[in-house]
């Protein structure tokens, strides 16, 4: 059964944190509250995990994984990001978008996108989550927890584990979280691309 932490939403426990991410270094999947709406997370370097992650939301090998990132420093190490991208992602993040840039050698060949070698990376702007990623110490593989046959997001932290208990490891309650997933930017081509209108605004980056 999935273990449930219910958390301060502006002051998590460091303990529960902690507990999540030792669940997450087991190859454990996590439920989280983002600042767009709940995700289903594990780490980047668990291939069994991320194929649990797929088999979850029913996606195949060529929908693109998101990672979520603590700053952008970090985002930086996992793409490869040209000056003009740089402005807009300083401009994006922290916030709900998710942007799809070049992977860099970082991310394994397996996450990248099979035909154009992208990744999507974004940094929340939700302090539970950037204090999940400080104590499990890197980036977590990410997609909003949408389950197959559904088009909304799954937002109800108590629904998600009584519908995922024995798939998941844990579920993070911090309260309410918006139920509309983020805005999708595709900065590997020029000009970039809207690939999905969430509820990032894209006057904040000027497109």
């Amino acid at each position: 059964m999935a273990q449930y932490f219910s958390v301060h939403p502006a002051n998590p426990q460091p303990r529960l944190l902690k507990q999540a991410a030792e669940l997450l270094r087991q190859g454990g999947i996590l439920a989280i509250p983002t600042d767009s709406s709940y995700a289903l997370v594990c780490q980047l370097d668990d291939k069994a995990a991320a194929e649990s992650l797929r088999r979850i939301r029913g996606l195949d090998d060529k929908h693109q994984l998101s990672l979520i990132c603590r700053d952008l420093s970090e985002l930086a190490n996992y793409a490869r990001v040209d000056n003009t991208q740089f402005r807009l992602l300083k401009l994006g993040t922290p916030g709900p978008f998710t942007f799809v840039l070049e992977a860099s050698k970082e991310v394994p060949r397996r996450l990248s996108h099979p035909q154009r070698k992208t990744i999507g990376l974004r940094v929340p702007d939700h302090r539970v989550v950037l204090d999940l990623i400080e104590h499990h110490g890197g980036p977590l593989l990410a997609t909003t927890l949408i389950l197959p046959g559904e088009t909304d997001p799954l937002n109800d932290p108590e629904l998600i584990r009584d519908r995922l208990e024995r798939q998941i490891a844990g579920v993070i309650d911090a309260g309410g979280c918006p139920s509309e997933p983020t805005t999708v930017i595709n900065l590997s081509e020029s000009p970039p691309e809207v690939l999905r209108q969430g509820r990032g605004d894209l006057a904040i980056l000027g497109l």
